[in-house]
């Protein structure tokens, strides 16, 4: 007699641990998991309606991203990872994509160029109908696309190592759905420039938009917010 299957046994195995990776990744970027405290892979389980292997490979994936340490027979705790380094993060991302785009303004092909403004027409339906989860796919595939569209390897690479450790923040802040508004808006404006071949603005304007990605994590989560400045003299 073949037996009833769960919930996880119909999904697709090489997919669950990706997902049960964002949702853990989620409470880590909104604070509900603090910096230092233990995962508890038996507690992630049963939170997540799950078996302990997709948790065992998505605290493996959550390290690569600095989110996670995970120590030798000792479990794994949320990265002590602090605002100032967050800060770094994007900051560098910032820069590093802007380059991209400003490389893209000259270098996309016409192919690049109309998958470009598809990408940014589903931006708009997507956000039009409040739909963060088609939102966030679009948007990850219209940044791939203007970074590949740098056409040099390097700094493709580089660019996409460092935007899967700030991937997890990025994703949240569309949990606000003005924020959502607001990025279809900066999206405009870098499409616009980058087929335009206006290389200027192309790269300001991609390096104000993970600026202000930062800033809305902030808003999101207070625990990430940047420190205040030091009026000391």
């Amino acid at each position: 007699m073949s037996s009833v299957p769960t919930p996880e046994m119909t999904r697709n195995r090489g997919g669950l641990a990706d997902e049960v990776c964002r949702q853990i990744a989620d409470e880590i970027v909104l604070g509900n998991f603090a910096p230092g405290s233990r995962l508890d892979e038996v507690m992630l389980a049963s939170r997540f309606q799950v078996s302990r292997t997709p948790v065992r490979e998505a605290l493996k994936k959550l390290a690569t991203m600095g989110l996670v340490d995970c120590r030798p027979n000792r479990g794994s705790v949320v990265a002590a990872m602090s605002s100032e380094q967050l800060d770094q993060m994007f900051e560098a991302i910032g820069e590093m994509e802007a380059t991209c785009a400003r490389h893209a303004a000259l270098r996309m092909s016409e192919a690049d160029r109309r998958q470009l403004r598809e990408l940014h027409r589903q931006g708009r339906c997507a956000m039009q109908s409040g739909d963060i989860d088609r939102y966030d796919a679009v948007n990850l595939e219209l940044h791939t696309t203007i970074i590949r569209g740098c056409y040099n390897q390097v700094l493709i690479d580089m660019t996409l190592s460092l935007r899967h450790r700030v991937s997890s923040f990025r994703r949240t802040q569309f949990r606000n759905l003005e924020r959502m508004g607001e990025s279809f808006e900066e999206h405009s404006v870098i499409v616009e420039a980058i087929l335009a071949h206006d290389v200027i603005t192309s790269y300001r304007q991609m390096r104000a938009h993970l600026l202000s990605a930062r800033s809305a994590t902030s808003r999101l989560a207070p625990a990430w917010a940047s420190p205040a400045p030091d009026n000391k003299t």
